[in-house]
């Protein structure tokens, strides 16, 4: 295994990062109407061609590759050439942006006085933007922010409007072109609108494609997209979709640019405008369609308390760098560009490690708050003790003190915390409970999570006395609009709890058999977390050193031998990290044979009845991204199966691996016996 001293170079804690501004500071004090109409003189590309959105919309249809395709289609289905361009460019129409800058102004205007209604403070690090301000000027730029909330879509333009930065054309998903009048104030202020997926559509592809790559290699504008695919309901980072960064990557495999500059962002909200609705989705309710109604129904938000937002701008991570000994570029000389082709297996693996690394990059700059921490100890506490009645809560002295070790814990595991340092630590709670009020009731110095509405979404309450089944959807609508604050720091302690729960469930104390015990963990995890696929023995035992390394560093654990003990100090700390992990090790199930589209109702039926006996603790098991990600483990693992018959595709569930699985995570039997068993 890798030498602790590796690991010593690595110690998060001596990770430098910029300092923060407040935007909103000076927009307080200033008139909107002049900052909307304010000079505007970006730096753009030092390569840049000038054109129109209709010259661009020109350049792609007569490109090689769209031209090539049109051909294939019309010899596959019949059509004229004519035909097939008229349909292309029908495509590229419904799909193209008309930026103006007159949209962009109006936007900014509102935006501004959203924000300053919505939330305390907007922090941005300067020196961010400074990096790629350089970057715009060098390089095309692609700009990759995370996806946490609607919020995200217009901030990045509103910033780079703010620094007088080219602004950004961005990818978004065709829910928001049926949106009457504001569908078309989002194309005129830089969006570009796809499908969700494009199935085997060629022609669509290509006209999609060569729109990005054209706007890429004439350097038109920063081009913006989410990495995630859609925004995450649990604020934990979900698996980076690969189509698109493939496109943005392409041009500098083949040779058309010399660099691309993609710029991972974060952006943590204090409070995340949508908990509520996030809750409800993923215990079943449908989302709501996006309407320009219902954005106007939604303006009721603008009266209460977000806190703060912070973004921050990532350092531009160089194509030609991270491809630098990984791709082999002559490749693309063997047959004419302009023909597509599938990526090659060695790209395809460079694409992987480059999002999942950049999707790691996002998560170590996000910025966590204190009532992350105060959520992951109040569900600890209600998970550890759901015997006791839910009114007691916990005492508020003993939250704040415990909150503190929390602090001194994240800090030395390198979190990026935001701790307010002008006020006391009880202060900071306090604050703290004082925001999330809709989350935690806080009476006689007790703090306990609220009950939660018993009505359905957009009713007064229920007209008669809630059955069991209501109880318990309010009390998990609460629960899990918690844990996705909770979520916010598990990638802070997710390797040294891997470890922790290794430790619990390995045979003996032996480096060897706990490592094997946290190898396994990882593959059942590795569709939970960004624990990137494929991954290498030595890409395990460096994950297994680093956590080691950071438990070690605490006083938590020691080696003594070939064995990992723990400490008496440290029994408290992997006693929490394990519970951090408790919702997934319990939520692992699956029921009997069923259909592919049965699987998550009727997981969630079974939650549902053995959370109401009392066999299953962990409300989060009722979460339909929680049952995906389980599903998709279990097939990885064999212990689901797909089969097709005359009913379509059904899942087939090997019980005797079920039972397996569970015994290995609930400790009962070794990861290194489940191994042996194959699982």
């Amino acid at each position: 295994m890798a030498s602790k001293a590796l690991y010593v170079q690595r110690d998060p804690m001596l990770k430098k990062r910029d300092d923060f501004e407040d935007i909103l500071e000076e927009r307080r004090n200033s008139s909107d109407v002049k900052y909307g109409l304010k000079c505007y003189t970006p730096v753009l590309y030092k390569e840049l061609t000038p054109c129109t959105a209709a010259e661009l919309k020109n350049m792609v249809l007569h490109s090689d590759p769209l031209r090539y395709v049109i051909n294939q289609v019309s010899k596959e289905t019949g059509e004229a050439c004519d035909v097939v361009k008229d349909e292309a460019s029908a495509i590229l129409e419904e799909m193209a942006h008309r930026l103006q800058l007159s949209t962009v102004r109006f936007f900014a205007f509102a935006l501004c006085k959203a924000f300053k209604r919505l939330y305390r403070t907007v922090c941005i690090n300067e020196e961010g933007l400074q990096r790629l301000q350089q970057a715009i000027q060098d390089h095309p730029v692609v700009l990759l922010p995370s996806h946490r909330s609607y919020m995200d879509f217009l901030l990045v333009s509103y910033l780079m409007y703010t620094y007088d930065m080219a602004l950004p054309v961005i990818a978004a998903g065709m829910d928001f072109m049926g949106m009457k009048f504001i569908g078309e104030m989002l194309r005129m202020s830089g969006a570009f609108f796809i499908r969700r997926s494009f199935g085997g559509d060629k022609l669509y592809w290509v006209v999609f494609s060569e729109y990005v790559k054209t706007m890429l290699r004439n350097g038109f504008a920063p081009i913006e997209f989410f990495l995630e695919g859609t925004r995450s309901r649990t604020a934990k980072s979900l698996t980076p979709k690969l189509g698109l960064l493939n496109i943005v990557m392409e041009p500098f495999f083949k040779g058309e640019v010399f660099d691309v500059s993609l710029v991972p962002i974060s952006v943590s909200y204090e409070r995340v405008l949508e908990e509520s609705l996030y809750a409800r989705e993923l215990l079943g309710v449908p989302k709501p369609k996006e309407t320009t109604s219902g954005l106007l129904k939604a303006r009721k938000v603008l009266s209460e308390d977000y806190g703060s937002i912070h973004v921050y701008f990532g350092p531009p991570q160089s194509v030609r760098t991270l491809s630098q000994d990984r791709l082999d570029r002559c490749q693309y000389n063997l047959k004419p560009r302009h023909i597509p082709g599938k990526p090659s297996e060695q790209t395809q693996a460079l694409v992987s490690d480059v999002a999942y690394s950049l999707v790691r990059l996002q998560e170590e700059n996000m910025v966590l708050r204190p009532w992350v921490l105060m959520a992951s100890l109040l569900l600890q506490d209600l998970y550890q003790n759901l015997d006791r009645s839910p009114e007691q809560g916990l005492d508020l002295e003993l939250l704040t003190e415990q909150t503190l070790w929390l602090r001194g814990l994240a800090r030395q595991y390198g979190a990026f915390l935001d701790w307010p340092d002008s006020v006391s630590p009880s202060g900071a709670v306090s604050s703290s409970l004082s925001l999330h009020s809709g989350l935690v009731c806080v009476s006689g110095g007790r703090v306990r999570l609220a009950a939660g509405d018993l009505g359905a979404p957009g009713t007064a309450g229920p007209a008669s006395a809630p059955t069991p089944e209501e109880e318990l959807f309010a009390r998990a609508v609460v629960v899990l609009s918690c844990a996705s604050y909770r979520n916010q720091v598990l990638h802070v302690f997710l390797r040294p709890a891997l470890v922790a729960a290794a430790l619990h469930s390995a045979a003996s104390t032996r480096k060897e058999e706990v490592f094997d015990s946290f190898n396994f963990l990882w593959n059942v995890f590795s569709n939970e977390f960004i624990l990137v696929p494929g991954a290498t023995l030595q890409d395990f035992e460096e994950d297994f050193e680093e956590a080691c390394f950071l438990l070690v560093k605490t006083g938590d654990l020691y080696v003594s031998d070939q064995d990992l003990v723990v400490s008496e100090s440290g029994k408290h700390t992997l006693s929490f990290l394990r519970s951090l992990l408790e919702p997934f090790l319990q939520g692992y199930q699956a029921g009997d044979s069923l259909s592919e589209k049965q699987f998550v109702p009727a997981v969630r039926s079974f939650a549902v009845r053995v959370l109401l006996t009392g066999s299953l603790r962990c409300y989060e098991s009722l979460s339909s991204d929680l049952q995906k990600n389980a599903l998709a483990a279990l097939m990885r693992l064999d212990v689901v199966q797909k089969v097709k018959g005359g009913q379509g595709v059904t899942l087939s569930v090997d019980a005797v691996k079920v039972h397996s699985l569970a015994d290995t995570l609930r400790g009962e039997v070794s990861a290194q016996k489940a191994l042996h068993a194959r699982l």
